[in-house]
């Protein structure tokens, strides 16, 4: 155990506030670097798509210092299996629903970690969060709307995530659905 599971949630909010940084080009061999690590320990025992999300996928925007990842399984079974040997190799259990699962990675009881990492675990095709990264990256001043938004909202949720992100959520909708209306199902994989 890592000792968070055994603080409240006040001291987690404190603990782990919402920061934004000016754009970090490492985020993205962050990114290509715990990909690898993720698929080593999977070892090819599945069918699995892996995505850069999120805004360290967006060139030159301020973001939360962690990578997000997506990972597309084709099933049920396997979402619960590489949840299980995620979990055995230094991940932290976030959320789970039936079809979605979130883990960490670079929390502890300190704060952040030098690198930190959201790991999004969704069943094929389950991937708006594609078609918002992808809309950002076609349209730079859009992208730049968003970084002001998040911007705005940083210091007034510093310690409410949830409410940080129901608040930028009607903008995120809005692009998602804009992409989603173009038809591109030639995402670009990250």
């Amino acid at each position: 155990m890592n000792g968070l599971e055994d603080m409240s949630s006040e001291e987690l909010r404190q603990l782990f506030p919402i920061f934004l940084v000016a754009h970090n080009d490492d985020w993205t061999n962050w990114y290509e670097e715990e990909k690898k690590s993720i698929l080593d320990l999977l070892a090819d025992k599945f069918s699995v798509s892996v995505h850069h999300i999120g805004s360290t996928a967006i060139p030159k925007i301020w973001a939360k210092n962690i990578v997000d990842i997506l990972l597309e399984a084709d099933n049920r079974q396997s979402l619960q299996e590489i949840k299980t040997i995620l979990l055995a190799n230094g991940w932290l259990f976030m959320s789970k629903t039936e079809t979605r699962i979130s883990l960490k990675k670079g929390y502890t009881t300190s704060g952040f970690a030098p690198r930190v990492f959201h790991l999004h675990l969704r069943l094929l095709g389950d991937c708006d969060e594609l078609y918002f990264r992808d809309y950002l990256i076609k349209h730079p001043k859009t992208a730049k709307a968003y970084e002001e938004l998040k911007l705005s909202l940083w210091k007034k949720f510093e310690h409410d995530r949830n409410s940080y992100t129901e608040a930028k959520a009607d903008f995120i909708r809005k692009y998602t659905e804009l992409e989603k209306q173009k038809g591109d199902k030639n995402r670009k994989i990250l």
